[in-house]
Parts: C-alpha cells; structure tokens; sequence
C-alpha cells in the first residue's frame, strides 16, 4: 500500500493553449478511496491516467509513496486499472483473463491459481471461472475486470468510470460491493466518475475538478455542508442546490417582497466589484413551508410534483414582484426546488410560502463565486 501525491502535476495537450489539469496539487492518503468528480472534460481521467503513466507530465511530479514515478513507464509503477469497457479478452476464460498479468510476469501457475482463485472468492465469480466473458451479464465482466486488478496485488487501484456501462440497478449494487471490497482489501484507490451521486457514496473523501483546477477536495459531508465556491454547490448533491443572485438593500438580500437577513460579516466581505449584489444558496430540504406573511418567507409557484415514495419534491417558480431571473436550479433556470412532506404535497398550480431554515443558506460573492464564511 502507498500513498499518491500529485505536486503541481500539469497536462497540456499538444496543439492546446490551456492545460488539461493545471497544477493539481493532491495528497491522497495510504488505504484511501478518493474520487475525481466534475464534468465532461474537467480533467479528472487526465489526472487518471497521468497516474497510470498513459499521459505525460508536462509539469511537476507525480510520486506513488516516496518514488517519483513522473518518468516511469505505466508497467514499472505497481499499479492496477479498472476500465470503463472491461478490456476482457473475448477467447480467454475467467481465470485466464484474471491471472494473465501474472502469466506475462512469469508467476508459478500454481500460484496464479491460488490468487486468482482467492479474487473469486472475494467477488462471487467461483462458479464462472471456466466461463468464457461472452457468458456474463455486464456485472460480472466488471467483476472480472476488478478480479484481474486485486490479484496484481498493487499499490494503488486506478478506477475509470468503471459503472458507466451498467443498468440504474446494477451499478447501485455493483457500487456498494466497489466500495466494501475496497475498505476490506485497504489499497489506496483513485476513483474517477462524473456522477456525484457515486462520488458521494463511495469516497472517503471527493476532489471536485473544473476547467483542469482543484475546486475543493474533502469528506462528502464537507463537501455537502461548506461547498468552497458556487461550481461546488451547485455540482454536489442531488438534487442540486437553489442559486440565486439577489440585491442587496438594508442589510438584507432582497428575493421578490421577501428579506433574507445577511450578518454583518457577509455585508463586509462584498466590494464594489459584486455590483450591490449577493449570491444565495440554499437546499430543497433547507426550506420550510411556513404560513402566509412569515418573515423572510416568499411564495413558489408550484409546476410539477416528482413523487418518489419516501420523498417528493416539488418544482416551481418565484411568484413574487422582481424575482424572475434570479434563481438556477437542477431543474434549470428560473426553477427552485422545495423537498415537500410526500404525504401532504401541494398540487400543480398551488402557490406555497417558504422559507429558509436558521443557518441552513450559503453566501457567495458573485464577482468570484467564492464562498462568504459568516
């Protein structure tokens, strides 16, 4: 086992004025389960793979415990990847695609088959060793593909949305026994995915990747709680944030008719540059439906129930003087989302008051979409 450290590892893609990953800078702890998240394009398989040694490092280093491996070929730095499309070979059996690394490195047969025998064990994958990949469901080839990983026994696992071929249900199932096997065999691993609900679910801790640039690494309840900046907050949790930018006037953001209060703190931390303006964040749980002329409480239109048994959620608009344009949601703009009680949900075309629970809001300054502490 071993620790990964990225020190100002920079990609630039030839023909590329802009770098892929800028300067990432990362610790990533021996035994953890760290993730890559953000969008398409945000650089996290880049880090990936300038991990595995499959992109070059145009910048800084790149070190698996104390060894710089920033030059050392992929096969020469103990570490195993888990595909997005398996990687089996279609006219190999189970045991031969799991135990041919070890076949290449000259290993014992007989030891080739203790270990891949002992992987099978651990994924469920005993009674389809003899099997050809053509005879498995999409599961059990990523089973597979995972099997061939452990019985390197490397340093660190390298994980490339290895789910994103699977079914809603397969890939929660498959996710949980990822993250189980993982805390039971203890190897430092680097999990790339872009969907932060995974992300989420499986890390001990998420780095959130934009544009090539560290937005903020931490637990997913850090996460969750103090997103660093606007991207964060609105890329963690499912549903997404409401996000809005609102005036402000006499020591309190202005949504519609309603007042939101603002500390001391967070008035001081504005500048010119912000424009007199605040940016708001608060979660669909994070507001209450309270009675008509409640302080701080606005109105919602309400557009559409999504009812899912234990929750529900209620998607709708502003229905307030001045309010249009302000908020941005996960159901687009000028949407907010309430999470309503599922038993007592309001019908399309209700108008709901609300407001934002004690301590539950997020400050942001618009110019920066930096994260106001107040």
């Amino acid at each position: 086992m071993a620790t990964v450290t990225y020190d100002k590892a920079t990609r630039i893609y030839p023909g590329t004025e802009r770098p892929a990953v800028d300067s990432l800078d990362l610790e990533v702890a021996d035994g953890e389960f760290l993730v890559l998240v953000g969008p398409s394009g945000c650089g996290k398989s880049t880090s990936l793979r300038m991990l595995a040694g499959l992109e070059d490092v145009n910048a800084g280093r790149i070190l698996i415990g104390d060894r710089d491996v920033t030059d050392v070929q992929p096969k020469d730095r103990d570490i195993a990847m888990v595909f997005q499309n398996y990687a089996l070979y279609p006219h190999m059996s189970v045991a031969d695609n799991m135990g041919f690394a070890l076949k290449i490195a000259g290993t014992p047969k007989a030891e080739i088959r203790q270990r891949v025998e002992e992987a099978a064990r651990i994924l469920d994958l005993s009674e389809y060793l003899d099997r050809k990949p053509k005879a498995l469901s999409g599961g059990q080839r990523q089973r597979v593909a995972m099997g061939r990983a452990i019985v390197r026994q490397p340093q660190v696992f390298l994980m490339d949305e290895p789910l994103s071929n699977l079914d809603a249900k397969l890939r929660v199932q498959t996710r949980t026994q990822i993250a189980s096997l993982q805390r039971r065999l203890g190897v430092t691993t680097v999990y790339v995915t872009h969907d932060q609900t995974e992300a989420m679910t499986m890390g001990d801790r998420i780095c959130v990747l934009k544009d090539g640039i560290l937005q903020q690494v931490g637990t997913p309840r850090d996460l969750y709680d103090h997103p660093k900046n606007v991207f964060v907050a609105g890329f963690i949790g499912s549903p997404a944030m409401n996000i809005g930018n609102f005036q402000v006037a006499d020591n309190a953001a202005k949504l519609g008719a309603a007042r939101i209060p603002l500390p001391r703190a967070a008035l001081d931390a504005l500048s010119s540059e912000d424009g007199g303006r605040i940016t708001v964040g608060f979660r669909p749980e994070s507001l209450d439906l309270v009675p008509e002329g409640s302080t701080g409480a606005f109105h919602v239109k309400v557009d559409l129930i999504e009812e899912l048994g234990s929750d529900a959620l209620a998607y709708g608009t502003i229905a307030e003087p001045g309010a249009e344009g302000g908020i941005t949601s996960g159901a687009g703009e000028d949407q907010i989302i309430v999470r309503v009680n599922p038993r007592e949900t309001p019908m399309k075309g209700d108008v709901i008051s609300v407001a934002i629970r004690e301590g539950e809001r997020h400050l942001f300054r618009p110019s920066s979409g930096a994260r106001i502490e107040a």
